[in-house]
């Protein structure tokens, strides 16, 4: 279902700046993880995601955006008044988005999916469960070694800071 818009000036910045040269500064791998979050959530194959695909996709990427976010993307990036955003605009987009990420915020992003109690602190049943969900097959010992290796404050869980620590070789 596609939303009416007002239209805006459309200032299109992918075509500013020329897609090869943000291409040149992601990684292979965060050039993949924007085409399959496009591609994911592109139902029609079409090469458009409309306003639901394209709020799932930003969110696949790790992104929190506003349904005023998002139409306003929609509103700056709509090419055929279709209410919707193209590939390029959206790798464009997102490719800025993903060069500009937070690292440290990221290992925090990472944490609060260990800790899905919100606990504060990962526990082994937080770290059975994502070795679970990952297919890793590790015994309750493996898992306690684990934590036991990083638990600075000897308390018998993973701390954010702790975590934080890990992630950083700090």
């Amino acid at each position: 279902m596609s939303l009416p818009l007002p239209r805006r000036a459309h200032v299109n910045t992918a075509q500013t700046r020329a897609p090869s040269q943000l291409k040149k500064e992601l990684l292979e791998e965060q050039k993949q993880e924007i085409r399959e979050a496009f591609n994911l959530f592109d139902m029609n194959n079409d090469g458009y995601l409309d306003y639901h695909e394209l709020k799932v996709a930003i969110r696949a990427l790790g992104f929190e955006y506003s349904k005023q976010e998002v139409l306003e993307l929609i509103r700056e990036y709509d090419r055929d008044d279709r209410n919707q955003m193209h590939y390029e605009d959206f790798f464009a987009v997102m490719g800025e988005k993903v060069l500009n990420r937070d690292p440290l915020e990221e290992i925090r992003r990472a944490f609060r999916l260990f800790d899905d109690d919100n606990t504060g602190k990962i526990s082994l049943r937080n770290l059975r469960r994502v070795a679970k969900e990952l297919g890793e097959n590790l015994t309750d010992e493996e898992l306690r070694a684990m934590i036991d290796e990083f638990d600075l404050d000897n308390d018998g869980e993973i701390n954010e800071e702790e975590f934080i620590a890990i992630c950083t070789d700090n």
